[in-house]
């Protein structure tokens, strides 16, 4: 059953999940004090008119070369911004993160159909990408499993923020670590948000319980996805997943500051097929 929302000709979430049961400017440089009191006695009382004037004037200028911040550039010192094109966003990684090019695909297949892809996005980022390293089936090939991703990918034909965070929370996490149990999957009502950027959308957590360990790599993970319409009116979706429960797990509190640096650029549409 194909995603009601995904995009013409592209693999969307597959796992379609019953509706939720709620579970509970930066001042100027102040000039060095030796010149201010140079300057300060130079004004007599016929200057101090037009002086007043040349210093409002300077504010003035000085607030519209600050003007809003710039979405390429990172919100959060020494951290690495993510762009995604083709659907107009931009957010903030630390540092230690891996980024790679906007054209690549990162996702999940169902594990009974190669040929199906359950949920996946674009302009993808890792934290420790090589984390864990198995050939699980035994075939000489040998899979990466990353501590943790993120990334955005389309909603088109949703009709709210609310239905594409609901749908996508919980399939990031079924399609990631509990294949093919979908009864060990949980999800949190869900809630309004505002980046810093400005930003308005809704977001879910969902996280798993008691996922099967069939290997040193599997076990319980969540996901946090963040819906917004994008500067062309489309509906869009941040979102994260990761492993929990494990040394290094990434913190909720760093997942949400990377959230609130979520914001909007130009589109650049890409032939790129991306769900």
């Amino acid at each position: 059953m194909q995603n009601p929302y995904q995009q013409p000709n592209e693999p969307g979430a597959l796992y379609q999940p019953p509706l939720p049961q709620p579970t509970q400017a930066t001042q100027p440089p102040q000039a060095p004090q030796k010149r201010t009191n140079r300057l300060m006695m130079a004004l007599t009382a016929l200057m101090a008119v037009g002086a007043i004037a040349a210093v409002t004037a300077v504010i003035m200028t000085r607030d519209e070369q600050e003007g809003p911040p710039d979405p390429s550039k990172p919100l959060v010192a020494g951290w690495k911004t993510v762009v995604n094109p083709k659907y107009g966003t931009a957010f903030d990684v630390p540092p230690d993160w891996e980024v790679l090019s906007p054209d690549v695909f990162s996702g999940h297949g169902d594990d009974n159909d190669s040929e199906k892809i359950l949920i996946g996005h674009t302009a993808p980022a890792f934290y420790k990408s090589e984390w864990c390293s198995i050939d699980a089936d035994g075939d000489g090939t040998v899979s990466d499993f990353a501590l943790g991703s993120v990334g955005t990918k389309g909603a088109e034909g949703a009709k709210d923020t609310t239905e594409v965070a609901e749908k996508n929370a919980p399939t990031w996490v079924y399609a990631a670590y509990t294949q093919p149990d979908k009864s060990v999957v949980k999800w949190d009502k869900p809630v309004e948000y505002t980046t810093k950027f400005g930003l308005n959308g809704t977001y879910v957590k969902a996280h798993s319980e008691g996922a099967k360990q069939p290997n040193r790599c599997a076990g319980d993970g969540h996901s946090i996805v963040f819906a917004f319409k994008n500067a062309e009116g489309a509906f869009a979706a941040w979102d994260f997943y990761g492993r929990t429960g494990v040394p290094g797990a990434i913190p909720d509190s760093l997942i949400m500051r990377i959230l609130s640096t979520v914001r909007l650029t130009p589109t650049t549409p890409t032939a790129t097929p991306t769900p």
